[in-house]
C-alpha cells in the first residue's frame, strides 16, 4: 500500500462536527467570537487524529505487506518505521497541529551536510520532501488546513530520510559482505527508533546524527581532505605534466614548470618562486620527495615512470578515492581502544599506537592478489619464539608439492616433515616411503610441519591472535623484501619488519623479558610460548587514502581492486531496509 494523496473525508466530517461536538459537549452558550475560537482548536486537533489515523492504516496495511511505502517507493527503514509509530502510538512526529515542527528543517539542514561526509543528500528523499513541504506551506499561507495525506507522507519520509541517514553514519552505505570486500569486522548495532524519538523529544536532530559518524581522529581528518580535493577541483584541478624522459634536479624547460604548478597547488611545494620557474632545483626535488611520500613511491626525489602516473591522477579520481575510504571509516568498531597495533594493507606498514599517539611503525609484508590478507580485527594474547610453521594445505598442495614433482629430497633440505593428517596423534611418515610422483592436489591426505630454523619462513618469532583466517604476525627470513615500495608477497599472515622491537613492546615491564633475554631466548633455539601480560587489539585494515597526525594526506594503489566494487556499489540508488 502506498502513501500517496488519498481522498478526503467529506467537509461534514472534517469541519463542521468537530466544532458542532464541541460545542454541544461544554454545556455552555459561548458568543460567536469563542465559539470560533473553539472550532479552531477542534479543528487543529482534528487533524492532528487524522494523520495519526493515516499513519497508523497505512503502516499497520503495509506492515502486513513486509514493507512501507511513500507515494508509490519503498521506503528504506520498513524494518524499523512500524516499530517506531506504534511506540508513540501512531502520532506524527513531525508535525503540530498540522504544521511542521522546527526538527523537520534541522532535519533537512543536516542532509544537506550529508555532502560533506562523501555521501549523496538525494538518497534521502531531499526532493519529495521539499515539495511536500511547499504544498503544505502554500496551505498554511493561504489559511486552507492542509490534507492529513500530505503530513502523513511528509512524517514517513522525513522519518525514513533520518533512519536512513543515520544508518549509513553509524554502519555505512555499503554492505561490505556484498561487494565481496573481505572484510569482516562487524560494524556497531544501534537502536535507530530509540535514538530518533530521544531526539525528537530533546530537539537535537542534529546532535543525534553527529554523534553516529565515527568519533575518531582519522575521520575528521580525511573529511577535511576531502572538502580541500573539492576545493582543488572547484579551481580547476591541477595540470597534466607532459609525458617524457625522466625529470631529476638539474633539468630544465617547459615539463619542469608544469610539475612546479601541479605540485605547488596540491600542497607539496609550498609556494611558486619568482623566476627560475623551469629549473628543478633542491625545492622542487624536496616537493617531489614529499609527494613520493605521500603516495607510497620509492622517495627519491627523481620524476620517472612510477611518480609521473601519480602526478597525473586527475583530482576527481583522488576526490573518489577519498570518498570511498570514509565509507570504510564507516565500517569499523568506533571504539580502537586506548593501546592496538594497526596494519594497512594497502600501506603495507604496522603501527603501534597508545592514548592517540603512534609509538613506532614498521614495514610489513602482506599477501599477494591472490592470496590476500582479510580485514578484521583480533586480539593477540601470546607469542611463539623458534615456532613450528604448520604448513596450510592450500600452501602444501599449491606451492611444496608441484617442487617434490621435481625434487623428491626437497622436504629433507628443508626439515620439513610429514604427518599423516592433522589430527594431534597423527603418526610421523617415513619422507623415503612416500612416492611424490603419485600424489595429487585432490589426493593429499598429510600434514607438512617444518621444524624451527634459519629457512622456516616464520623466522624466528610468531605473534598470535586467533582468528578464523589462521592469519598471524611474524618475523621472516626474507629481509630484502622491506626494501621493495609495493610488498605484497605473502600467502596472506603479515612478515614484520622489526619483530624484537614489537615483542619488546608488548612485553614492556617484565624484568624476566627485558631486551636482551628476549634475544638469548631467542638464539637458544628452544621453542617457547610467551604469554602477553596485557592482550591487544590488532586491527587489519584497507585504507588507499588516509590522513596522518601531521596531516598528511596519503594515497595508495588499490593493490587488491577493492575500490572499484565499492565505488560501483556508492553510486547506484540505496539499499533497501534488510540491513536497517
Amino acid at each position: 500500500m502506498t502513501c500517496g494523496r488519498q481522498k478526503s473525508r467529506g467537509p461534514w466530517n472534517d469541519w463542521v462536527r468537530p466544532c458542532i461536538c464541541g460545542i454541544v459537549l461544554s454545556g455552555l452558550a459561548f458568543i460567536c467570537g469563542n465559539a470560533s475560537i473553539l472550532c479552531k482548536s477542534a479543528l487543529a486537533q482534528s487533524l492532528s487524529d487524522q494523520v495519526r489515523d493515516t499513519l497508523r492504516d497505512r503502516i499497520t496495511a503495509s506492515s502486513a505487506e513486509g514493507q512501507v511505502a511513500c507515494e508509490g517507493k519503498q521506503l528504506c527503514g520498513s524494518a524499523v518505521i512500524p516499530r517506531f509509530y506504534w511506540l508513540r502510538a501512531f502520532r506524527p512526529a513531525w508535525s503540530t497541529d498540522g504544521s511542521p515542527r522546527a526538527e523537520a528543517a534541522v532535519l533537512i539542514k543536516a542532509i544537506h551536510r550529508a555532502l560533506q561526509e562523501g555521501l549523496n543528500p538525494e538518497d534521502y528523499h531531499l526532493a519529495h520532501i521539499r515539495r511536500l513541504l511547499a504544498r503544505i506551506q502554500k496551505d498554511t499561507a493561504s489559511t486552507q488546513a492542509s490534507a492529513p495525506q500530505d503530513l502523513a507522507d511528509l512524517d514517513l519520509l522525513l522519518t525514513d530520510a533520518f533512519l536512513l541517514y543515520a544508518f549509513h553514519l553509524s554502519a555505512g552505505r555499503v554492505n561490505p559482505e556484498t561487494i565481496q570486500a573481505e572484510w569482516f569486522i562487524k560494524t556497531q548495532e544501534v537502536d535507530l527508533a530509540e535514538v530518533l524519538q530521544t531526539a525528537l523529544d530533546k530537539g537535537q536532530i542534529m546532535q543525534a546524527l553527529e554523534n553516529l559518524r565515527p568519533d575518531h581522529p582519522g575521520y575528521e581528518r580525511l573529511k577535511k581532505a576531502f572538502q580541500t580535493y573539492q576545493d582543488i577541483m572547484v579551481m580547476g584541478g591541477w595540470p597534466m605534466v607532459p609525458a617524457g624522459v625522466r625529470m631529476e634536479k638539474g633539468d630544465h624547460g617547459v615539463r619542469v614548470k608544469v610539475l612546479r604548478s601541479r605540485l605547488s597547488i596540491s600542497g607539496d611545494l609550498d609556494k611558486l618562486e619568482e623566476g627560475h620557474q623551469d629549473v628543478f632545483d633542491e625545492t622542487l626535488e624536496e616537493a617531489v620527495r614529499r609527494f613520493q611520500e605521500r603516495h607510497g613511491l620509492t622517495v627519491d626525489g627523481i620524476v620517472g615512470r612510477a611518480t609521473m602516473a601519480a602526478l597525473n591522477v586527475p583530482v576527481e579520481q583522488r576526490i573518489r578515492q577519498i570518498r570511498l575510504n570514509l565509507e570504510r571509516w564507516r565500517w569499523l568498531p568506533r571504539d580502537f581502544e586506548r593501546r592496538y597495533l594497526l596494519v594497512n594493507i594497502a600501506n603495507f606498514e604496522l603501527d603501534v599506537i597508545e592514548d592517540g599517539r603512534v609509538i613506532t611503525t614498521m614495514r610489513v609484508v602482506t599477501g599477494t592478489r591472490v592470496r590476500r590478507t582479510p580485514v578484521f580485527t583480533g586480539r593477540m594474547t601470546y607469542m611463539d619464539l623458534n615456532p613450528y610453521w604448520h604448513i596450510p594445505p592450500i600452501i602444501a598442495k599449491e606451492d611444496i608439492l608441484p617442487r617434490l614433482w621435481k625434487d623428491p629430497k626437497y622436504l629433507a633440505r628443508e626439515n620439513i616433515r610429514v604427518f599423516q593428517g592433522w589430527a594431534a596423534e597423527a603418526p610421523q611418515i617415513d619422507l623415503e616411503s612416500v612416492d611424490w610422483s603419485q600424489v595429487t592436489p585432490e589426493r593429499f591426505p598429510f600434514k607438512l610441519q617444518q621444524d624451527p630454523g634459519p629457512s622456516n619462513p616464520l623466522g624466528r618469532i610468531k605473534f598470535m591472535f586467533p582468528n578464523k583466517f589462521d592469519i598471524y604476525l611474524h618475523d621472516t627470513p626474507a629481509r630484502g623484501l622491506f626494501n621493495h615500495a609495493t610488498r605484497s608477497f605473502s600467502s596472506g599472515c603479515i612478515r614484520i619488519e622489526k619483530p624484537i622491537d614489537l615483542a619488546a613492546y608488548l612485553l614492556r615491564g617484565q624484568p624476566e623479558w627485558t631486551r636482551e633475554k628476549i634475544v638469548a631466548a631467542i638464539n637458544s633455539n628452544k621453542t617457547q610460548i610467551v604469554w602477553i601480560p596485557e592482550p591487544i587489539a590488532v586491527h587489519i585494515l584497507y585504507w588507499t587514502a588516509w590522513v596522518d597526525q601531521d596531516g598528511l594526506i596519503h594515497l595508495r594503489d588499490d593493490i587488491y581492486g577493492r575500490d572499484t566494487p565499492l565505488d560501483e556499489a556508492l553510486q547506484k540508488g540505496p539499499p533497501n531496509s534488510s540491513r536497517i
